[in-house]
């Protein structure tokens, strides 16, 4: 595995464990918020939860969301990256063999013109 592929895996890792993180501090937080506040959910929803925790759970919720989608933009701009780096390896490759070819032409055709 080339360095490029090692620090983009081991960036997406951290990444997603931070947005694992956040979520889960987000509904620890909603949960114990709830069980300290008055502002409750009706009875037949299951247990409490009052509005500045839903409000801050879901903030978080949506920090997270942001977050797994600018490690997704970076995963792709890193292979993108990748990509181009070898196309730009491919493209040398491919000018080189051809000055190649020239030279070997315009030398074959000055002994044809000698003789």
């Amino acid at each position: 595995m080339d360095r490029d592929s090692h620090s983009e895996d081991t960036l997406s890792t951290m990444m997603l464990d931070n947005i694992k993180n956040k979520l889960i501090h987000a509904f620890r937080a909603a949960g114990e918020g709830a069980r300290g506040e008055g502002c409750q959910r009706p009875a037949s929803a299951g247990r409490p939860m009052s509005i500045g925790s839903r409000i801050l759970a879901n903030e978080e919720l949506r920090r997270a969301q942001i977050d797994g989608a600018i490690t997704w933009i970076r995963s792709e701009l890193l292979e993108m990256r990748s990509q181009d780096l070898q196309l730009a390896q491919t493209l040398l490759g491919l000018n080189s063999e051809i000055q190649r070819l020239r030279r070997e032409s315009f030398a074959g055709s000055d002994i044809d013109e000698q003789q």
